[in-house]
């Protein structure tokens, strides 16, 4: 193995193998097509390497992302992360290799162990080969319209179990609302529920107990505001939220209300006041919550932020 500089480099170390890679080859026919159709990034299918699943990521023009133009870029990239457990951190040693057709040698540049992780899934080298040099032929690179990449991955250091998360706080974040006619006459169960409702991204229920429940139970009314499908929620989830539950004045409109801030999880999925208004009160014809035996229950929800588990 020798080692090998090309100008505009940025002292990146390369070197020429006999060897062909072990893992993966990546053969493009007729690459000026890729450009042709504007195809800015390829990923190959899968491979495996050291246990795990492995896509070999190309920029053929370059990674805009990273403000690169004037070469190829190539990556290798962990696949099917989010089938991996909580936590999950691998250490790889890999080389990525050119074919140079000409001199049947590969030009390979190597890192000597990168961490991937579920906020970095994907490593390698914005400035792979300069186009200059891959687009003439008498280098070997691209002969006929033709180039074979390929990658060796060797997995050095895993770390399958641990926690964290990643918390995202909402910027002008929207308010929702929904209005719950309730027929008191008609209520025989200890607890009634709102049909569900959607505010950012969760169905969310109202939950009334008429009779109360707890402390509240045969004197007041007990109001939550509850998740709809916590099951549906990670365990490692939780929804910070803002919302204020109301018994609307239907005469005087000086409404009976009541606001919280909790973070909401599959574990921890329901809020509320046991005590949220007293029979007594809630009876009161000149009150105007309970009209023609009919009461109007409103929801107003803000959610200001996400936890999810990385």
């Amino acid at each position: 193995m020798a080692d090998l500089s090309l100008p505009g480099q940025d002292g990146l170390s390369r070197s020429i193998s006999e060897t062909p890679p072990n893992h993966y080859i990546l053969k493009i026919q007729s690459f000026s097509q890729l450009t042709k159709h504007k195809i800015d990034r390829y990923n190959s299918t899968d491979f495996e390497a050291g246990g795990y699943k492995w896509k070999l990521v190309l920029h053929p023009n370059g990674n805009k992302n990273k403000g690169i133009s004037d070469h190829i870029s190539v990556y290798l990239l962990i696949a099917e992360s989010n089938s991996l457990v909580l936590g999950w951190q691998i250490r790889a040693i890999f080389r990525l290799f050119l074919l140079d057709q000409n001199k049947d040698t590969y030009l390979t540049l190597q890192e000597n162990g990168r961490r991937f992780h579920q906020m970095k899934p994907e490593w390698g080298f914005d400035k792979f080969i300069p186009h200059s040099v891959f687009n003439d032929s008498a280098n070997g690179y691209l002969v006929n319209d033709t180039c074979v990449f390929g990658a060796e991955v060797y997995v050095c250091q895993e770390k399958l179990i641990g926690k964290g998360e990643c918390l995202s706080m909402i910027k002008d974040a929207i308010t929702y609302k929904n209005t719950w006619r309730v027929e008191f006459s008609s209520l025989t169960d200890e607890c009634v529920d709102s049909q569900p409702f959607n505010a950012a991204d969760q169905k969310w229920k109202i939950q009334l107990y008429p009779r109360g429940k707890g402390s509240g139970a045969g004197s007041y009314i007990s109001l939550y505001l509850t998740l709809a499908e916590p099951e549906n929620l990670p365990p490692a989830s939780r929804i910070y939220a803002e919302f204020t539950l109301r018994i609307l004045d239907q005469l005087n409109r000086n409404h009976y209300f009541g606001t919280a801030n909790y973070w909401f999880s599959a574990s921890h999925s329901t809020c509320g006041w046991p005590r949220f208004v007293s029979h007594g009160y809630f009876n009161l014809p000149t009150a105007g919550l309970l009209v023609k035996n009919t009461c109007l229950v409103e929801a107003e929800v803000i959610v200001h932020g996400m936890a999810n588990g990385l």
